[in-house]
């Protein structure tokens, strides 16, 4: 036996403080290896729930020897690429592995991991112990590995890791998870087959709605398409429907027209997977498999064939994640959207639409963020302008309705950005009143009365009326006069619903938050009920900053420093120029 050492590069002290956010991730980094060794085949076994078994993952592919374990496989934090290129040296993939930390994927499951790896007739055998590693976190290179050398058949070749003593505080890696994950990026790789405790990996473990079909079209037999429209928000790293001709891919990836429609976000294009078999296509494939003669008569069928199908199914979906975003609308909206003028509402909904599409793959609080301002922008003449002529021109000549929905978008994206623009003015002035010591709770609250929305999304369609104005003023004229009243808080109720009101409780930007001040918000809030009965009022507590021990939210009490709040919003208002710039850019 004999022994080795990791041969450390200097990027290794920031590389190794990068981790997995799960045991699924870090086996995945496993079958990267693979891929980047040209294996042809992985096989997974994972242990069950209850069992100590190790788990282990195999690959056909072209294995180390004692040399390359030496010199590459233990260059930490070396890149793959500079040494070897960007293209595996037999199948001529790109290569995955870049960071040169690979090998420490498996050690954020186990405590014991053992590389097996056969090539020339030779089995190089290397143990790494979580434990050793850690001890000498500062000096690496002063590991001793335990390495094994034996005998095997000359034509053997590939590798074996062994991941032994499985970490305890994590749960056991599942096999659904890790099939899914892999799926996204391998599912539809012919050369590279993965198999998760017997099971081969296919496109069935796409996640997402399936479909499929099967026929027999004119001079070209027998079709099947299937393919999967992913859940919002996670984009495939292969998207689009391949043509497979005697079991093999031909050329790359297509989306048969969808990504030519000019209403059809290209995020949602990046949700699409699947396949199309039609072996008749074999004659019209062109000698290097890379494609299928364009002028094909076949090619031709297939395509419309399955562009009726794939248009009518994704179209179906997309439109039901549009109803679901639409009514996930929060209830301020949809409630601002009823009381437009009848005149406008209608054109309001026709906004509110597009936006919708054009944004379907964002989380619902930022989808009300851009809903709000829609409404907003509905109070312009020039853009309720652009709408009657859309409504004109609908039901007339189609180069006057294209001019009128041409402008619409750029209206819309105009005024959003102008009062995203707008906001970022005003936020400036608020960091400038609360930097300065000297002001005041009554002046930071006069700025802040009609723009609630700095408080978040969920406060933008809050407003303070007469009625709740004068019983503030009561409260507070009963509550602290006399020898009381310099306590006099800074206080503002507001609603958006019947149901739905704040009460925020302003403080100096120079105090500090404690649980004093909480305290004394609820009392307000409790005697200020008695006004309201079957009210919810929620509180937000603002001033300079939080006492050590106050979180963001505690119950029904938010509390705030100006600071955070300002910087929030801004963030929220730059994202969304940046979100508008990007679809300029796209469309």
């Amino acid at each position: 036996m004999s022994s080795a050492r990791f041969r450390v590069d200097p990027r290794l002290a920031t590389l190794l403080g990068e981790s997995y956010r799960s045991t699924e991730r870090a086996l995945k980094e496993l079958v990267d290896n693979a891929w980047d060794a040209d294996a042809q085949n992985v096989w997974i076994e994972l242990p069950d729930i209850v069992s100590d078994q190790p788990i282990v993952i195999r690959d056909d592919g072209s294995g180390m020897t004692e040399q390359e374990i030496h010199q590459e496989y233990l260059a930490v934090a070396s890149d793959r690429r500079t040494r070897k290129g960007t293209t595996t040296v037999i199948k001529k993939r790109t290569v995955k592995g870049r960071r040169g930390i690979g090998k420490f994927a498996g050690l954020v499951a186990a405590s014991t991991m053992t590389v097996e790896t056969k090539v020339k007739g030779v089995i190089t055998s290397l143990t790494m112990a979580k434990s050793a590693i850690l001890e000498v976190a500062k000096d690496l290179e002063e590991v001793d590995l335990p390495v094994q050398i034996s005998a095997c058949g000359s034509d053997e070749h590939g590798t074996t890791i062994t991941l032994s003593d499985l970490n305890q505080n994590l749960e056991a890696p599942k096999p659904d998870v890790l099939k899914e994950l892999l799926a996204l990026e391998y599912g539809r790789d012919r050369d590279f087959t993965i198999f998760v405790n017997g099971e081969q990996l296919g496109f069935q473990d796409i996640p997402g709605e399936a479909f499929s079909y099967n026929d027999e079209l004119p001079g070209v037999g027998k079709v099947n398409l299937q393919f999967k429209v992913m859940e919002s928000g996670r984009p495939l790293a292969k998207a689009g429907i391949v043509t497979r001709v005697d079991g093999k891919i031909v050329g790359k990836p297509s989306f048969f027209g969808l990504d030519e429609r000019d209403d059809f976000p290209k995020k949602l294009l990046h949700r699409i997977s699947g396949e199309i078999a039609a072996d008749g296509l074999e004659g019209d494939v062109t000698a290097d498999w890379g494609a299928i003669i364009e002028n094909s008569k076949a090619r031709q069928a297939v395509q419309e064939w399955a562009q009726e199908h794939l248009n009518r199914d994704v179209e179906v979906v997309f439109e039901r994640e549009i109803k679901t975003a639409q009514a996930q609308l929060n209830r301020q909206i949809r409630e601002r959207l009823r009381q437009l003028p009848e005149y406008r509402r209608q054109f309001a909904q026709e906004a509110l639409d597009r936006v919708m599409r054009k944004f379907s793959d964002l989380p619902i609080e930022k989808r009300n963020i851009l809903a709000s301002l829609v409404l907003d922008a509905m109070e312009k003449d020039e853009y309720f302008q652009v709408c009657q002529r859309i409504y004109a021109a609908r039901d007339g000549d189609i180069s006057n309705l294209a001019d009128a929905l041409n402008s619409f978008g750029l209206v819309a994206m105009t005024t959003m950005a102008y009062s995203a623009h707008s906001r970022i003015v005003l936020l400036n002035g608020l960091d400038n009143l609360a930097l300065n010591p000297a002001t005041l709770e009554m002046e930071m609250h006069k700025a802040l009365e009609s723009n609630l929305w700095v408080l978040g999304p969920e406060y933008s369609l809050m407003a303070s009326n007469q009625t709740l104005k004068k019983t503030i003023e009561q409260f507070s004229d009963k509550k602290f006069s006399g020898a009381r009243a310099n306590k006099r808080p800074d206080l503002l109720l507001a609603q958006d619903m019947p149901d739905r009101m704040l009460l925020v409780e302003f403080k100096k930007p120079s105090d500090s938050l404690t649980r004093d001040h909480e305290s004394q918000a609820k009392k307000y809030r409790d005697d200020l009920q008695t006004k309201f009965p079957g009210k919810k009022i929620d509180i937000v507590l603002i001033g300079g900053q939080k006492s050590a021990g106050i979180t963001h939210v505690d119950g029904d009490t938010r509390f705030s420093s100006y600071k955070e709040v300002i910087s929030n919003a801004r963030n929220q208002m730059e994202w969304l120029l940046r979100e508008l710039l990007s679809v300029n850019q796209n469309d």
